[in-house]
């Protein structure tokens, strides 16, 4: 099996996200579907039907975030040794070569990745483009609307 790479809070976001599930969605859907048995014929029940849809969601998404947590690696940025090297978990502080706009990214999993927040999946073409990159380092990226080159100004481990 592999390992699935999350930083420490976005295991702590996806515990909370299933304990949610569980405890409040669960058992709300559970009451909707008795609900709507109550109220008779089920073959033309669309009560009842959209119930079973939010519940097969439900319990989808359950075992979907409890897979992710038995394979996760959780990895903590702070206790981070790479000698400023760009790896998983770092943040880094990047120059676009073209216009000098500074931009900082977190390098983080999947399921924790928001580019509002400034967080990058790690298979993203720029996360794939930074890793192993030391302050100083070029990282040519393809972007959609072509080739960007980013100078690495300072890499954090936090």
């Amino acid at each position: 099996m592999a390992t699935y790479p999350i930083t420490k809070r976005g295991a702590e976001m996806l515990k909370a996200e299933l304990h949610k599930l569980k405890t409040v969605e669960r058992p709300s859907v559970i009451q909707a579907i008795a609900e709507a048995r109550a109220q008779g014929d089920l073959s033309e029940n669309a009560d009842y039907d959209a119930a079973k849809e939010r519940q097969g969601f439900i319990e989808g998404r359950i075992q979907e975030i409890e897979g992710k947590l038995s394979a996760a690696q959780v990895i903590d940025p702070a206790s981070i040794q790479a000698d400023g090297r760009v790896v998983f978990g770092s943040t880094v502080e990047l120059e676009d070569e073209d216009s000098g706009q500074q931009v900082k990214y977190q390098i983080v999993g999947e399921d924790e990745a928001d580019l509002k927040q400034g967080l990058i999946n790690i298979s993203s073409p720029i996360a794939r483009a930074l890793i192993g990159k030391e302050v100083g380092d070029t990282a040519v990226v393809q972007a959609p609307g072509g080739e960007r080159a980013y100078e690495v100004v300072a890499v954090h481990y936090v």
